[in-house]
């Protein structure tokens, strides 16, 4: 008979960040008479971009970080976001900068990215951070990146050696997933839409991580025996879209909301093979916030010239 996969619980793990990120700011105020702070800029009116910034101002507020959100009109220019990239650049109060991605289409994202100072770069995007991130060196990483290997090592699961295989290659996960697990010594195989028989290396995998935003890509057959599952993926499906199978499973949600999120994962195929699962929602997800707020702390150390 199956076994049932121990599931990852992100909630859990990610209240454990916090509470850990908590006590370091109350060390640094006790040090230094200084609070931390972020300041995120979000741009237009789009209703996604304001709940993430809203749960990262609250995720700020439970550990004491000041936080601060700079709106700004949908129309607005490259150059007008760039003046205040510029001054909060300078501004020492501010030790994170984050811009709340998508941008409108006539603001040149690269160049919004790239103006923010790597030292106050707390999402890891930023050219210099990457560079480092790739040379193995001390950085700002990406926060869901950093939160997968946050996950494998709090539940002592080894990376190295282990023969991991990362479905999607997008720069916000993929390709640092790839990079931070090849510096944990695992041997990494990178997936995407080009790939030729995806379950060859999915099956390969003691560790597999998917993030390719295709609800329900990987299903049951193409996941070894006793693999570690991380599903990055969230899907959001509408009573219309889904079949009978997920119907059934998600019933309450269909009833109250209309609509459930699901992974790229089929969990209810993979879940009786694997050994570990994140579900979703409920694994990766509440990761994102608590290693951006650790992410501001330890920006703020450095910048305060406190030991890492």
């Amino acid at each position: 008979m199956d076994e049932i996969a121990e599931l990852i619980s992100g909630p859990e793990i990610a209240s454990e960040i916090k509470d850990e990120v908590a006590s370091e700011v109350a060390e640094i105020v006790r040090q230094k008479g200084m609070r931390p702070g972020l300041t995120v800029i979000l741009v237009g009116d789009d209703p996604a971009s304001k709940v993430y910034v809203r749960n990262k101002q609250l995720g700020c507020e439970e550990v004491g970080i000041k936080s601060e959100a700079i709106r700004m009109p949908e129309n607005i220019s490259t150059e007008d976001i760039l003046k205040e990239i510029d001054r909060l650049n300078y501004d020492t109060n501010v030790h994170g900068i984050l811009v709340q991605l998508p941008l409108p289409p006539q603001v040149e994202k690269n160049r919004v990215l790239e103006a923010i100072f790597p030292e106050k770069d707390v999402d890891g995007f930023h050219p210099m951070s990457m560079g480092r991130l790739l040379a193995g060196e001390d950085c700002l990483v990406p926060a869901t990146p950093s939160g997968i290997i946050e996950m494998l090592k709090r539940k002592n699961i080894a990376i190295r050696g282990k023969e991991v295989t990362v479905v999607g290659r997008s720069v916000i996960v993929g390709k640092p997933v790839a990079v931070l697990l090849i510096n944990e010594s695992a041997t990494v195989t990178v997936c995407h839409t080009k790939t030729r028989e995806m379950a060859e290396h999915t099956r390969n995998a003691e560790i597999l991580i998917v993030s390719a935003g295709r609800p329900n890509l990987i299903k049951g057959d193409m996941v070894s025996k006793g693999a570690v599952v991380i599903d990055v993926g969230i899907n959001r499906i509408t009573k219309e879209e889904a079949d009978e199978r997920l119907l059934k499973w998600r019933k309450k949600d269909f009833d109250k909301k209309g609509s459930t999120l699901i992974g790229d994962v089929d969990f209810q195929e993979v879940e009786p093979k694997a050994s570990y699962i994140t579900p979703v929602p409920g694994g990766v997800g509440p990761m994102t916030i608590a290693m951006l707020l650790k992410n501001t702390m330890k920006a703020a150390r450095m910048q305060m010239g406190l030991k890492l």
